[in-house]
């Protein structure tokens, strides 16, 4: 079990967990860029609905709510894809600046002094342990649900917007 099909908001009952329909099924183990999405399920409008009931009342839903909506419209076939468009859509607007490229081969062994590898560190199974102080941030249902840690960015950025980028570089 990975992030790469899956996200975490913070919804008025506490942590809403959305995932990916993939074909083939979860326990795949194959690169991503060969992962195909199971677009027989409306998973984008279900993922939508529960994005906007999320954070409809964020202060920067508004802001970033067409391109969103936008984005969760767009018919994507392989889950490399969709995760493409998410990073870019997010780097743009952190307002980062940053290269990305991706292996055409499966990558045993990376090379430490060149990469941080976290291929198999940061898990949902794991992420409360690797990742103890988290940003903290003013969520929108937090006087209901208390702070929820190692939620996606998407929460940050609705909650924080252009804030965002400065909490992320000081913790």
């Amino acid at each position: 079990m990975s992030f790469r099909n899956r996200l975490v908001l913070a919804g008025a009952g506490g942590p809403v967990s959305l995932s990916i329909p993939l074909e083939e099924g979860r326990g795949q183990r194959k690169m991503t860029k060969d992962v195909r999405i199971a677009n027989r399920y409306s998973w984008q409008s279900q993922h939508w609905k529960t994005i906007v009931s999320c954070y409809n009342r964020s202060p920067w839903f508004e802001f970033y709510r067409d391109e969103l909506e936008s984005l969760y419209s767009r018919q994507v076939n392989f889950l490399v894809d969709w995760n493409m468009a998410c990073w870019e859509w997010t780097i743009r607007q952190l307002g980062w600046s940053t290269s990305i490229s991706l292996t055409t081969q499966p990558v045993e062994k990376i090379e430490v002094t060149e990469w941080l590898d976290l291929r198999n560190e940061v898990l949902p199974k794991n992420i409360h342990q690797r990742f103890r102080s988290p940003v903290l941030y003013r969520q929108v249902f937090e006087d209901r649900t208390g702070f929820l840690p190692h939620c996606s960015i998407l929460d940050l950025l609705c909650c924080e917007g252009k804030n965002a980028r400065a909490l992320l570089k000081a913790n």
